[in-house]
């Protein structure tokens, strides 16, 4: 698959809507403003999921700069948040775009000397088709509550040779592949609007990308975070089996 069908697009643009009325909630644009959190998301059962705001908000750490280390061409980060990756891109010579559904965010973003739209992933957006690499870092493949429809959707965006890295779930007992309704939580009594949300294990990855038409190319670990790079996959032909098509 390289795109989502028209069923899918309308059905993922409704649940982008949805999202991203939640992200421009009070609790989440009052954190990024100050820099700090708490912040949380929280499910129907009252399991939260803390959002480190405070790292988002200062200069990429050590597990960040293995992903930019790996960026290749042009760059496209997915939910950039107030744009710490885009502006260290833009500081190295790629030209980098961040995208996220708050406004706050992309105000931090430019601010920080990074280039940012205010624009969900699931709506038409620059040079689509073209990008060498995009990045679904901090938990963002569970944007749209559907890994599979995000990943194949990024198959769109993405260049034939194109290369997606994710940021995955770990220190959770077994393999994680969750969907959920939340809700963002400033812990003090302020909710945002629910939301569907994904929580996907690097092995769920792999299955959610195939479909996609993506095959891991490269898994790393660093501190208490995983990492993935997709590879765009290559369909069979006369010249042998499927491969990655590594950048």
């Amino acid at each position: 698959m390289t795109a989502l069908s028209a069923v899918d697009t309308a059905g993922a643009a409704g649940t982008g809507a949805t999202t991203a009325a939640a992200w421009t909630a009070d609790p989440y644009t009052r954190a990024l403003r100050s820099g700090r959190g708490p912040l949380f998301l929280r499910r129907g059962d009252g399991w939260l999921l803390p959002l480190d705001v405070e790292r988002w908000c200062e200069a990429p750490d050590r597990a960040d700069w293995t992903v930019l280390d790996r960026c290749r061409g042009t760059v496209l980060d997915i939910g950039c948040g107030p744009g710490r990756l885009v502006a260290a891109l833009a500081g190295r010579g790629h030209r980098a775009l961040g995208i996220d559904v708050s406004p706050e965010a992309v105000a931090r973003t430019t601010r920080s000397g990074g280039a940012a739209l205010h624009r969900s992933v699931f709506e038409p957006l620059p040079g689509e088709g073209r990008w060498d690499t995009a990045l679904l870092i901090d938990g963002n493949i569970g944007i749209g509550g559907d890994p599979a429809a995000l990943l194949g959707r990024m198959a769109g965006v993405c260049g034939p040779a194109g290369s997606l890295i994710v940021e995955c779930v770990q220190g959770v007992p077994g393999e994680v592949d969750e969907r959920c309704e939340v809700r963002v939580d400033d812990g003090r009594g302020g909710l945002g609007t629910p939301f569907p949300w994904a929580r996907v294990g690097a092995g769920a990855l792999a299955g959610h990308a195939a479909a996609a038409g993506w095959v891991p190319a490269e898994r790393w670990t660093s501190g208490a975070r995983v990492f993935v790079r997709l590879a765009r996959l290559v369909r069979p032909g006369p010249q042998g089996p499927n491969r990655p098509q590594v950048t």
